[in-house]
């Protein structure tokens, strides 16, 4: 069992401009976003709120009154406000957030015995009973979500004390119920409650929450995984997801092998034996596709953003367990293929629409088109994790497990840590390659404009190390699987070579203050085949998904040449950047590709028939 903590919060710090953009972009939704309108379903369940007609700014989507997750939002936007809290230490989002909460205590008062949700007490009676209604517990979930949240990450004592009542609540109604009853209320989407408990637990290690626990532990999935079984194929990934990384948390507090059994097994099963789309992805229609074969499932509702926001979050659980850096490499392909492609979109063209949350779902499809969701009428699910992702982007870049510091992922940013108790700091910045220099107008003369007149098909990050007094230090920095030359590194200008270990290169030295470290990455097409076809590839430029605009299924033909070649460059260089768009070279028609985080409202495609 390693000891590797994520440094995050303010130990960390973005200079990355989309990062920056996104968390602002971000700030400002949920601030826009009034207290009474999130609370509105709240509200009218305690009988705080009577109006005569229905309110013009009233939220719609999920959270019109009359949808049975009406609520659920709520949740969300408490702990996206405590992530960035935690990041960045805005007071005036905290204030906001323990508004919130206050009012939910007061709902919680009016309701009685403990109650704190927005939907009614009966329907989680109506699901014991087997009538349908639409996830109750999914939905109370967020709610808890966002106590617990709240109170780890912005220190609300208010968030504990609303969340142990209603906590009680649920082990009052859990103990009425024989095992095996209550594994059939579990068979109904519970979302992340287990998760919940075992947070709660950590915070407050108050019984109750041990208890409830064990009550979710859903033996009829746990255990079949365990026992090698693949219960995930056409199941619903993202019911399940959110149960394994309740499992996580449960081994993070509790230390029982069964509860990491439990997601070993579920990550081979969903990634290693299924197989992915070149997005990082692996459902269609919300469900889990079948192992080796997504081929058959191209359509328009692929990777669920869901299960791209919870399944980072169970790459992270299984890189601190492990140290390998292929989860990292997941990570890093769901982000960009993923969180950026899929929210807050950006229109690069004169005349495009900025307007647009997030993508429900990644259409995969030849033409597909992105379905953007609303400010205040869409708050599906994908909504709420969307706020919560961009709330948290300063995560799973850098680690620490005593004098081992690992970098995962390469954005501007600097982290801040001890190791002996020597203050450090670890600073990373990209160099592109340009030549390019903001602060003198990209007028002054450098050799790099010569050197590199044509796209150079590499990058490199530059590290600073700041410490008080010299320091031991194992750098671990991660060799991404998508290299095109094995990284180079260079301290203080002299090129140093390093084993590569569990996918990193770990450069081991005592570290004096200002010492320098520069990595070089060479990148370049790669294409990458569909699972389950032995035609449809489609094409990353280091990790970034390419997308071709065209809206009809189109084949390329190789000419004798590799799969890799069919692409070159073109429109390489804007201003002072270099631009990752290309074209497909001798083709009788000539598609462009562009990343996919950079399609907004255009038609593309991102798998192409590839024969002689």
């Amino acid at each position: 069992m390693t000891s590797i903590k994520e440094l995050n919060g303010k130990k960390v710090s973005l200079f990355d401009n989309e990062l920056i953009r996104r968390r602002e972009i971000n700030r400002e939704y949920l601030m826009m976003l009034s207290r009474d309108r999130l609370l509105q379903n709240y509200r009218m369940e305690a009988g705080r709120y009577t109006c005569p007609s229905i309110p013009e700014d009233m939220l719609g989507g999920w959270e019109s009154p009359t949808c049975q997750l009406r609520g659920h939002f709520a949740g969300h936007w408490l702990s996206a406000a405590a992530f960035h809290y935690h990041a960045t230490g805005d007071e005036e989002v905290k204030a906001r957030a323990e508004r919130v909460i206050d009012e939910l205590a007061e709902c919680q008062k009016e309701n009685g015995n403990g109650w704190a949700a927005a939907i009614p007490e009966k329907y989680l009676h109506w699901i014991a009973k087997g009538k349908a209604v639409w996830a109750p517990q999914y939905t109370i979930h967020k709610i808890f979500m966002g106590l617990a949240d709240m109170a780890q990450y912005a220190g609300s004592q208010k968030a504990i004390s609303v969340a142990i009542p209603f906590a009680e609540w649920f082990l009052r109604w859990a103990e009425t119920f024989t095992r095996e009853e209550f594994e059939n209320i579990l068979d109904v989407e519970t979302g992340g409650m287990l998760e919940v408990w075992a947070q709660l637990y950590a915070l407050t290690k108050n019984e109750i929450f041990m208890s409830l626990m064990e009550a979710y532990y859903r033996g009829r999935l746990f255990d079949a995984l365990t026992d090698g079984k693949d219960v995930l194929t056409n199941m619903h990934a993202n019911t399940t997801i959110p149960e394994v990384l309740g499992c996580a948390l449960a081994y993070d507090v509790t230390g029982q092998p069964r509860w990491r059994e439990i997601v070993e097994a579920y990550w081979d099963f969903a990634v290693t034996k299924r197989g992915a789309y070149a997005t990082g992805g692996q459902t269609d229609g919300e469900i889990w596709t079948p192992m080796q074969n997504l081929a058959a499932r191209l359509g328009d509702k692929n990777q669920e953003f869901c299960t791209v926001y919870n399944m980072m979050r169970l790459a992270d659980f299984l890189f601190r367990r492990t140290g390998d850096a292929k989860y990292a490499d997941y990570r890093e392909q769901n982000i960009y293929n993923g969180v950026m492609a899929q929210t807050y979109k950006r229109s690069y063209r004169p005349g495009g629409n900025d307007k647009g949350v997030v993508a429900y779902f990644l259409p995969l499809m030849p033409g597909g088109k992105k379905d953007w969701g609303t400010d205040c009428h869409s708050f599906f699910c994908c909504h709420g994790t969307s706020v919560q992702a961009n709330a948290s982007l300063e995560k799973g870049i850098y680690y620490q497990d005593g004098e081992a510091v690992y970098v995962c992922q390469y954005f501007d940013s600097k982290a801040r840590f001890e190791i002996d108790g020597t203050a450090v700091k670890l600073t990373q910045r990209r160099e592109t390659l340009s030549g390019w220099m903001p602060a003198s107008s990209g007028k002054h003369i450098n050799d790099m404009t010569s050197l590199y007149a044509s796209h150079p098909d590499a990058h490199e990050i530059c590290f600073t190390v700041e410490a008080d007094r010299p320091v031991k230090m194992k750098l671990h920095l991660r060799s991404p699987y998508w290299l095109k030359e094995s990284m180079s590194i260079a301290v203080n200008g002299e090129p140093i070579s390093s084993d590569i270990s569990k996918g990193f290169a770990v450069v081991e030295r005592v570290w004096e203050k200002d010492d320098k470290i520069v990595c070089r990455f060479v990148k370049g097409i790669t294409a990458v085949p569909l699972p389950g076809s032995t035609e449809l590839v489609a094409f990353q430029y280091g990790p970034v998904t390419l997308a071709g605009l065209c809206e009809t299924q189109h084949t390329l033909h190789t000419g004798g040449k590799k799969a890799e070649e069919l692409l070159t460059h073109a429109h390489e260089r804007e201003w002072g950047s270099w631009k990752d768009t290309f074209i497909s070279a001798a083709q009788e028609e000539a598609v462009s590709f562009i990343p996919l985080y950079d399609i907004c409202d255009e038609r593309y495609t991102v798998y192409f028939r590839v024969t002689e």
